[in-house]
Order: structure tokens, then C-alpha cells, then sequence
């Protein structure tokens, strides 16, 4: 674990031994130190996150624009009567994506602290006008979205980025106040409320990500290792017992164990996706030339745009795609490393959890490995509310690699 910021000593404090001598103007802009070694400049540092954090968002938001005309042109002419519908909605979502990572990655990180408890409980508010009759949006057996049938938004999407702004706040004012119960209570009981609201929709993918990142969250901010465990361990066994509650949830969790012997219900969409993985062989069967565009794979420009990356590009194709998400992570873990103040490093933290988990879910249930959940793949899948706030999360990511620690 990165061991967190601390908090600079108050200008009144005294400070043992001899005042450290001034760095010399040359030192400050890169030159030798006594010591002879080369010192880099500050901005060294602080542009080679930012921009490989940039660069490795822009490269998958591109694959994304790709593989989702490929994946939905056919369905789109069927539905609609012209191959553009999905992938003009999608340069929509990402323009308004890109002008909220510009903005979050311009203005100081420090800045939507200020907001924090209106954008947390607002957040709680949507998750709760979405389960009213007759407002909440019902597709596929679940009840997520608000909007009219033009636009809509997923209030869950929003909650992600919530909770990881209030669990930031949070522990890092209580930081070294009281037990470790007193640090963690609030982020815990934000985060049963918030995974309430969810799994009431029914989401569980969502309800996994939102619990994947307040752990890390508590892990990164000291709470002990044993009680992270405990809890960890109580989490699943409720989830166990609630999955068990209904039989169709039941089905639906466990058909990917056993995916063949249900090929035509609850096990369709894991046969069809392993089914399109398997076709692609070494470098896949090329852009816009899978079985899976033509209507096979349900949802196949959203939570299964995996399985056509894995057909139309193969093996080296997909492990492209998640060599790009296994670099972006590391990118976030350096950020946080380098986070100015310990504020700055629990919100690297959450949201590099945020995109690491919602990724590893995604392609896992693609695979084979994990439940169908739901879970869009980050930058990748169509686009709509999660696109929007994921881009809007890596500004602010973004705004802190800007700033990094001396």
C-alpha cells in the first residue's frame, strides 16, 4: 500500500537540526545537486502522468468508437433505418465526455470538496426518484434510468462518483481521530445505503464497483487489514443469502458456472459471448466481419463489447485492450503515489479502484470467470451517463497528476 501525504508541519513548529540550505536557481530548474546527480524539473514529473493518463483514455475512447459501429451498425439499420444511429449518439456522449474532463482537469481538485455533501446525497436522491412509479426508466427487467426515451441518465453512475468524493472527505478530516471506527462509519453507511438503493433497481454489477471502491478507499487510508477482511466476509455472505432470495437472481448468478447447459435462457448471452471469443482466434477475423454484429450477441455495443473485440481482433487484440487498462491502473497508483496531500491521494485512489474493478468485472463476465452483471466496459462500451462521468472522473485524476507532491 502507497503510504499517504502528510500534512505539512504548521509554520510555528519547531524543526530539530540545522535549516536545510536554499536550492540554488539552477537546482530548481533542473540543474546538479551538491551531491553531483541530475535533478529533474518539476514539470518532468508532472506532465508524464497527466499526459500517459491522456493518451491511454484517448486511445481506448477511440477502440470504443470503432468496435461500437462494428458491433451495432447492422442492429442500428434494423431498429432505426440507417448504420449511424448508435454511432452518432456515441461522438455525442463522448464530446460531452471530453468537455467535462477538460474542465475537472483545469479546475483544483480541492474545489469539489465544497460540494461534496450536495453531490452525495443529490446522488442519493436520483437513486430514490428512479425506483418512483412511472419516472424511473425500466429496460431488460430493471429499473435504472431517468429521462425521456431521447435522453436518460443512470443516477448509479453518478453515485459511483459520489461516494468517492465523500469517502476522500471524510477520511481524510477524521484522519488520526479516534479509532478506526470512527473514520470508516460514515463511508460505510453511505455505501449500505447507496448499495441498497442499487440492488433494489436490480444492479448488482454496480452494487459490486461501488463496494470495491470504499474498500479500497478504508485500505488506503489505514483501516486494519482484519476488520477489512471481516467486513469483506460479511459483504458476501449477505450477498450470498440475497442472490439465494430469489430463484431468478439465483439463475442468472450462477448460469456462467455452467453457461452450455442453459444455452437458450439464462445462459445465452455467456455461450454467444465465449462462442464470439472463440472465433477470433489469434488476430480475429477483421473490423466489422463477426457473427456477434448481426444480432447473435445480445447487447454486444455495451456490456459485451469485449466479446467482438475478441472476434473481430483476436487473442492480440484483446490483450491489447487489457494491457492499455492494466497501464492505465498503473498510472493512477503513480498518481495517487504522488498526490499533494493525502485529500488528493484518497480520491487517486478511489477512482483508479472505480475504473480498475468496473474493467476486471466486465471483461471477466465476458470471459466466463465472473456473473453477468451488466457492468459496461470503461471508454469502451456505448456510451450515455457512465461515458460522461467516467471522462469527467479522469479529469479530475487528471488535474491531480497536474499537481504532484514536491
Amino acid at each position: 500500500m502507497v503510504a499517504p501525504p502528510q500534512s505539512p508541519p504548521s509554520r510555528g513548529s519547531k524543526r530539530p537540526g540545522r535549516a536545510a540550505p536554499k536550492t540554488s536557481l539552477g537546482q530548481r530548474r533542473g540543474g546538479r545537486s551538491a551531491a553531483g546527480a541530475t535533478t529533474a524539473p518539476a514539470s518532468v514529473s508532472r506532465g508524464g502522468n497527466f499526459w500517459l493518463l491522456i493518451t491511454l483514455v484517448g486511445v481506448l475512447c477511440m477502440i470504443g468508437v470503432v468496435m461500437v459501429f462494428s458491433a451495432s451498425s447492422i442492429t442500428s439499420l434494423q431498429l432505426f433505418g440507417s448504420p449511424w444511429h448508435y454511432l452518432v449518439r456515441e461522438w455525442i456522449w463522448l464530446a460531452l465526455g471530453w468537455a467535462g474532463l477538460f474542465v475537472a482537469s483545469k479546475v483544483h481538485h480541492s474545489v469539489w470538496r465544497r460540494i461534496t455533501p450536495v453531490f452525495m446525497w443529490g446522488s442519493v436522491a436520483l437513486l430514490v426518484v428512479v425506483l418512483v412509479p412511472g419516472v424511473g426508466v425500466s429496460a431488460g427487467g430493471a429499473t435504472r434510468w431517468i429521462g425521456t426515451s431521447t435522453v436518460q441518465i443512470q443516477p448509479s453512475e453518478l453515485a459511483k462518483l459520489a461516494l468517492v468524493f465523500f469517502a476522500a472527505d471524510v477520511l481524510d478530516r477524521r484522519a488520526g481521530r479516534g479509532p478506526w471506527l470512527y473514520q470508516a462509519a460514515p463511508v460505510l453507511s453511505v455505501l449500505a445505503l447507496v448499495g441498497a438503493l442499487v440492488m433494489v433497481q436490480p444492479d448488482m454489477g454496480t452494487t459490486m464497483v461501488v463496494a470495491v471502491v470504499a474498500a479500497s478507499m478504508l485500505f488506503a487510508a489505514g483501516i486494519p487489514g482484519r476488520w477489512m477482511m471481516g467486513m469483506g466476509a460479511c459483504a458476501v455472505i449477505g450477498a450470498f443469502g440475497l442472490a439465494k432470495a430469489s430463484p431468478y437472481r439465483w439463475r442468472r448468478i450462477t448460469a456462467f458456472l455452467h453457461p452450455f447447459a442453459h444455452p437458450y435462457n439464462s445462459g445465452y448471452q455467456s455461450v454467444e459471448g465465449l462462442v464470439a471469443l472463440s472465433n477470433g482466434h489469434l488476430v480475429g477475423d477483421g473490423i466489422g466481419a463477426s457473427l456477434a454484429s448481426y444480432g447473435y450477441l445480445p447487447n454486444a455495443q455495451t456490456d459485451f463489447i469485449f466479446a467482438v473485440i475478441g472476434e473481430e481482433t483476436g487473442l492480440v487484440g484483446g490483450l491489447f485492450v487489457s494491457g492499455l487498462f492494466a497501464t492505465l491502473v498503473l498510472v493512477g497508483v503513480r498518481i495517487a503515489a504522488k498526490a499533494p496531500t493525502r485529500y488528493a491521494y484518497l480520491l487517486a485512489t478511489g477512482i483508479t479502484a472505480w475504473i480498475a474493478s468496473q474493467a476486471v468485472i466486465n471483461i471477466g463476465a465476458v470471459v466466463g470467470i465472473f456473473p453477468v452483471t451488466g457492468v459496461p466496459l470503461p471508454f469502451v462500451s456505448f456510451g450515455g451517463s457512465a461515458l460522461v462521468i467516467s471522462l469527467f472522473g479522469v479529469g479530475v485524476l487528471a488535474n491531480i497528476a497536474k499537481n504532484p507532491r514536491a
